[in-house]
Formats: structure tokens, C-alpha cells, sequence
């Protein structure tokens, strides 16, 4: 992998102490808490993304399925908003690519002329998505931006006049709680110019035991998924975690709208984090939240655009409505 298909912010030169630094800070601030939690970034890891890329196959698994099967029915309609005019393709957040490519095959096949940045904190994902991309597209235009969504954003803003079509699909809005979704939104409406566009994937409210049944396979990977983030708390703080004295569980809170994921401890016992030269205790069947996944009223997607100075330009559902791709313009 060579540089130049990749870009190192000045502020991320020495973004791998950084990232670092906020892993064991959160960490620590996460477990300290009379209701411990850690954030569900840290889970993807090498390791974490490989897992994720598996739950992604699994039958339980239907987002996925869903997002692929809108993608493809509705790319034209989606080029055509997007117009003739030249613009930067921003994805936030490495995936495997498969959705992506659904609109990258589209609109290399309408001839439309973008330039294609991936951005994302990993250095190895950047890196690794961005080679398969040439091999697979050499006539992509596509460059790497390692950093954090903003602050690459805000790059793209200043470097140039094009319009600017951002990518957020997979329902990882999701994972944030409704105002932490609108802060976000918030300042991605900051990041862009007028008429820029944005695709945002949500997971819809539907039947219950379905949306449960997704977080909880029969194989157990999702399981293995959410205990990443205690194996990279061992490997990278130094930490004692035993994953056996963890189980896994994830419902449904019908009131929140929310998938909770947690780890709960399965004895009293006390857990070392050398990095951080801190002991902390788990009482017998103490919970650690590890993952919220929102699901959405059309009608909430619908004040959430409005709130945020975003006008809708069209939602595009599969074919039994378990989850919509958004588009919405800028207006400023």
C-alpha cells in the first residue's frame, strides 16, 4: 500500500496514540459508571470488522439483505438525483464494500464523473479497502481519507467546488441514542454546503422477535462480536477479563425503540486493566452495556431531517418495508 492512496491528516500524524488514548479514556469512564457500558466503536477491530462481515451472512441477519435489495432497485433513481454535475463520493465508515459497489458499478456506468474517499479512523481498513478498489476499479478516482468523519469532511469542503454526496448506510446511525443522532446530524449539516445530498440507512420498527432474533444467532457470532471489545481491552490495556464468566444478551426495550446488547458478568469478581492501574468490581449478574441499535417510525426519520435543516429528496424501501435508505439535501 503506498501513500498516495491514502491521506494522513496533519492532526492524525500520530492518530494511532490518539485513538488510543480515547480507547483507554472511555474505557475507564465507561466501567465507572453505576451502569457500566463501553462504547461499541471499539468493538471493530481486524478481528471485530471479520465478525461483523459474518453476522452479515447469517439468515437472523436481514438488514443487510434488505439494504442490498434497495440498492439495487433503486440506484438509477438515486444517480439521477444526484445529477450530471462532477461530485465527491464520501463513504463514512469502511464495510466490506459489497453495498457500495452497487452504486459504484451505477454511476461509473452512467459515466458520471466523482471522486470516491472512504473515510474512516483505521489506518489498516483505509488501507486495505482502498487496494481492493484499484484492483477491482482502476478507472475509480478514489483516495483514503484517515480521520474522523468532520474533520475530513470539513477537508473535502475547503479543497474544492463539487458537490458532495455522503454515504451512511447500514443502519449505523442506529447506534446512537436519538440525541446523540441529532448532534450528529447537526454537524454533518455544518460539514456540507448547500445542495450537497446525504443517504442515511434505517432500521424501521417492525415485528419483535424478529428485530431480537437478529442480534441473537444460533452460531453465537454475535456473541463473539460483542465480547471483542473485552479481548481488546486484555490485548491493548492489559486487562484480566475472563470471557467465559461473560454472557451475552440482547433485547428488546419496546419503549426506547432499541436493540440493548450487554456482557453480564456471571460472578463477583474484580477485573485488572493494567494501562489503567484500576481494579474494578462486577457484582454476580452485573450488566455491561455494549450496544444500542435504534429502529425508526418513518415519521421519526421525517422530523429528524426537518430538525436538522435537511429537505428529503426521496426514501426508498425494500419490498416488506423493514428498512428505508434516505436521501436528503442540504439547505442552507
Amino acid at each position: 500500500m503506498t501513500k498516495q492512496n491514502y491521506r494522513l491528516f496533519q492532526k492524525g500524524e500520530n492518530i494511532k496514540f490518539k485513538t488510543h488514548q480515547e480507547f483507554a479514556n472511555d474505557v475507564l469512564i465507561g466501567l465507572s459508571q453505576p451502569l457500566k457500558w463501553l462504547p461499541s466503536k471499539y468493538i471493530y477491530d481486524t478481528r471485530g470488522s471479520k465478525l461483523f462481515q459474518e453476522i452479515m451472512k447469517l439468515p437472523e441477519y436481514y438488514l443487510t439483505r434488505r439494504e442490498i435489495e434497495i440498492l439495487k432497485r433503486n440506484k438509477k433513481q438515486i444517480a439521477k438525483e444526484i445529477g450530471e454535475k462532477e461530485f465527491n463520493l464520501i463513504e463514512l465508515g469502511c464495510g466490506d464494500g459489497k453495498k457500495t459497489k452497487i452504486l459504484l458499478d451505477q454511476f461509473l456506468k452512467n459515466e458520471q464523473r466523482f471522486h470516491f474517499f472512504p473515510i474512516d479512523i483505521s489506518e489498516d481498513s483505509i488501507s486495505e479497502f482502498i487496494d481492493c478498489l484499484r484492483k477491482e476499479y482502476p478507472e475509480l478516482r478514489s483516495e483514503g481519507l484517515v480521520s474522523d468523519y468532520f474533520e475530513g469532511l470539513y477537508w473535502l469542503s475547503e479543497q474544492n467546488h463539487r458537490k458532495n454526496v455522503v454515504l451512511f448506510l447500514g443502519s449505523n446511525i442506529g447506534n446512537f441514542t436519538p440525541l446523540k443522532a441529532g448532534v450528529f446530524l447537526s454537524s454533518l449539516w455544518k460539514a456540507l454546503n448547500n445542495d450537497d445530498l446525504i443517504l442515511v440507512g434505517f432500521d424501521l420498527r417492525k415485528n419483535t422477535d424478529m428485530m431480537v432474533k437478529a442480534y441473537n444467532d444460533d452460531k453465537g457470532v454475535t456473541e463473539a462480536f460483542n465480547k471483542n471489545l473485552l479481548i481488546r481491552i486484555n490485548r491493548e490495556l492489559k486487562g484480566n477479563f475472563d470471557l467465559d464468566q461473560f454472557e451475552f444478551y440482547a433485547t428488546y426495550d419496546v419503549v426506547e425503540g432499541a436493540i440493548q446488547s450487554y456482557l453480564i458478568s456471571q460472578k463477583k469478581q474484580e477485573v485488572f486493566i493494567g494501562e489503567l492501574k484500576w481494579l474494578f468490581s462486577l457484582k454476580a449478574n452485573e450488566p455491561i452495556h455494549t450496544e444500542s441499535s435504534y429502529k425508526y417510525y418513518i415519521d421519526d426519520i421525517e422530523d429528524m431531517a426537518i430538525k436538522n435543516n435537511f429537505e428529503i429528496i426521496g426514501n426508498y424501501f425494500d419490498s416488506n418495508k423493514y428498512f428505508v435508505d434516505s436521501l436528503w439535501k442540504v439547505v442552507k
